[in-house]
C-alpha cells in the first residue's frame, strides 16, 4: 500500500471496525483504502481494487494515539531515573533528576532521541503522537521521513522551578521570556502547521501550570481557540505543584484554570493525577467534576507515576464522571501498549475491582479518546472517510496465541513484537515488525553516544555537584 493513490483491499480474520457508536469486532472483514483514506469497511467489497493484501489470521485495528510525549529527551531517562526519588519532593523526579538530565543533554543527543522515539512509537503501533518540546524543526522533518503523524507543540513558559538545596523548590520568573517563547510558537505554527500533506499539525503547549502567568495562559488559549487546535498543559503532576498553587491562589491547579477561563473541549491536561480527592493531597474532591464539566481531556501517562509508587485514583472514576480519557507515553518506554496495560491494572488496584477499567476502556482511550482530544473524527477508528492509520497484529505469535478476544490479548499480553505492519495515511511505515525508514544500527549507536556524552556532564547541573552514579547508583556494585 505504498502507492497511496491506488485502491488497496486488506482482508483479515479480525477487523476492529467502527460503526458510528463504537468499536465492533468484524470477523473475516475487508478494509479498502484509497488516497490515504478508508473507502470501505465490511464483510465484502464488490468494487474494483488494484491490490489485495491477505492478512490471514491477523488482527487489523486503528493506529494508537499518544497524547503526551517528550520524544526529544525521554529515551535518555533510561537507566537513570528509575528507583530514585526524594521523599522531600513526594518522590517526584521533576525537581532534581529531570533538570540534570536536560541540562547535560546536548543537541546531538536530542536529535538521536527524536529518531529513536519515532521508530519506537511506530513499531509499537502508535500512528499519531502529541509532542511537547523544543526540537520543533527537527521533529517536523523527521516526521516526514518516518511517516509518523505528529502534533508538534513548541513549548514556552514564564518561569522555571529548581531546588538549590534538595529541601525546597523555588520558582524563578521571566515574563519577557515567556512572551518571547509564545512569539516563537506563533512563528513556528505559521511555518509548519499542515505541512507534509497534513501529516504534521501544530498546537499550543504552555509548559506547566505552575510556570506560566495568567496572561501567558490566556493568550495561548486564545490562539488555540482561534486556530481550532489543541491546548495542552502539565497540570496536577506533583504534590509540590499542588501545594504551591494552593498557597498562591487558595484553590487547586484545576480550579485555578477554570477560574482563568482556559478550560474547554480543546484542552488536554497532562497527567491531572494529583487532584483534590486523591490520597496524595488530603484535599476535598472536586477537580474531576471540574474537568468533566469543562469537557476537557486528560492525557494519562500511567507508567511515569506508577514506577514512583503513585497511581491515578482512578481511571474508572474519571471516566465515570465524564472526563475524556486518553493515553500518553511521556517518558519511557514509549509504548501505548504498555500504557493501556498499566492504566487497566492500576485502576483495578485503586478500585479493588477486577471489572473496573476493562480492555475496551483503555483501548478506547488509546484510539477514540486520543482522537477526541485532538478534535479529530477521522482518527482512532476504522470507518469510511477516516485516515488509513492502521495496525496489523499477528494472529499467531507469543503474545497473541491462543486468539479468542483480540483486544484482551493486545491489552494484557502483546508487545511490539506482535505487530506485523503499520500504515499511516495509507503509507506502509512498519513491515514485518521493522520500521521501514529506520536505520536501526545508526539510531542505537547515536543514542548510546548521546548518553555517554551526557552522563559525565551531569555533575555540572546538579545543585550538589553529584555525578550520574551518585544521583542514580548502579543496581549492583562492580565486580572487584
Amino acid at each position: 500500500m505504498d502507492d497511496t493513490a491506488a485502491r488497496t483491499a486488506i482482508r483479515a480474520r479480525h477487523v476492529l471496525a467502527f460503526d458510528g457508536r463504537g468499536h465492533r469486532l468484524l470477523r473475516d472483514g475487508i478494509v479498502v483504502v484509497e488516497r490515504g483514506r478508508i473507502l470501505h469497511v465490511g464483510p465484502r467489497f464488490d468494487g474494483r481494487v488494484d491490490t489485495t493484501i491477505d492478512a490471514g489470521d491477523g488482527v487489523l485495528t486503528p493506529g494508537l494515539i499518544s497524547t503526551h510525549a517528550h520524544i526529544a529527551g525521554s529515551p535518555l531517562d533510561r537507566s537513570f531515573i528509575e528507583d530514585r526519588g526524594r521523599a522531600q519532593f513526594w518522590y517526584s523526579g521533576l525537581f532534581e533528576m529531570l533538570p540534570v538530565r536536560a541540562g547535560a543533554q546536548d543537541a546531538g543527543a536530542s536529535r538521536a532521541c527524536v529518531d529513536f522515539s519515532m521508530a519506537e512509537l511506530l513499531r509499537g503501533g502508535v500512528t499519531t503522537v502529541m509532542e511537547i518540546g523544543g526540537e520543533g524543526d527537527y521533529v517536523v522533518a523527521r516526521a516526514a521521513h518516518y511517516g509518523l503523524r505528529v502534533y508538534m507543540g513548541l513549548t514556552f513558559r514564564s518561569g522555571q522551578w529548581l531546588t538549590r538545596d534538595g529541601r525546597r523548590v523555588v520558582w524563578e520568573w521571566d515574563e519577557a521570556a515567556g512572551q518571547a517563547g509564545l512569539a516563537r510558537a506563533v512563528e513556528f505554527f505559521g511555518k509548519h502547521d499542515g505541512t507534509h500533506g497534513d501529516l504534521v499539525r501544530c498546537y499550543w503547549a504552555p509548559s506547566q501550570v505552575d510556570t506560566c502567568t495568567p496572561a501567558l495562559l490566556r493568550e495561548a488559549k486564545r490562539r488555540a481557540d482561534e486556530t481550532r487546535r489543541p491546548f495542552t498543559l502539565h497540570t496536577s503532576q506533583s504534590v509540590v505543584e499542588f501545594n504551591e498553587m494552593l498557597a498562591r491562589h487558595g484553590v487547586t491547579p484545576v480550579a485555578w484554570l477554570r477560574d482563568l477561563g482556559v478550560l474547554g473541549p480543546n484542552v488536554v491536561l497532562g497527567h491531572a493525577i494529583v487532584v483534590g480527592g486523591s490520597s496524595w493531597t488530603n484535599y476535598p474532591a472536586g477537580d474531576v467534576a471540574i474537568m468533566a464539566d469543562a469537557g476537557c481531556s486528560v492525557a494519562h501517562a500511567v507508567w511515569v507515576f506508577a514506577r514512583r509508587g503513585v497511581i491515578m485514583e482512578s481511571f474508572a472514576r474519571y471516566q465515570a464522571a465524564g472526563v475524556n480519557m486518553s493515553l500518553g507515553t511521556d517518558t519511557n518506554p514509549q509504548s501505548v501498549i504498555e500504557a493501556m496495560r498499566w492504566a487497566a491494572v492500576c485502576s483495578k488496584i485503586a478500585e479493588r475491582n477486577t471489572e473496573a477499567t476493562t480492555a475496551a476502556d483503555v483501548f478506547d482511550a488509546a484510539t477514540l479518546g486520543g482522537a477526541r482530544a485532538l478534535g479529530r473524527d477521522d482518527l482512532g477508528r476504522i470507518a469510511p472517510g477516516a485516515a488509513a492509520d492502521l495496525v496489523l497484529w499477528k494472529g499467531a505469535s507469543w503474545g497473541m496465541t491462543p486468539l479468542r478476544d483480540p483486544i484482551k490479548n493486545i491489552v494484557y499480553n502483546a508487545t511490539a513484537e506482535d505487530i506485523d505492519r503499520v500504515w499511516v495515511a495509507g503509507r506502509l511505515v512498519v513491515e514485518r515488525g521493522r520500521v521501514v525508514a529506520a536505520d536501526e544500527g545508526a539510531i542505537l549507536t547515536a543514542l548510546q553516544a548521546g548518553g555517554e556524552r551526557m552522563w559525565p556532564a551531569m555533575e555540572r547541573f546538579d545543585w550538589a555537584g553529584r555525578g550520574a552514579d551518585e544521583l542514580s547508583p548502579p543496581t549492583y556494585p562492580p565486580w572487584s
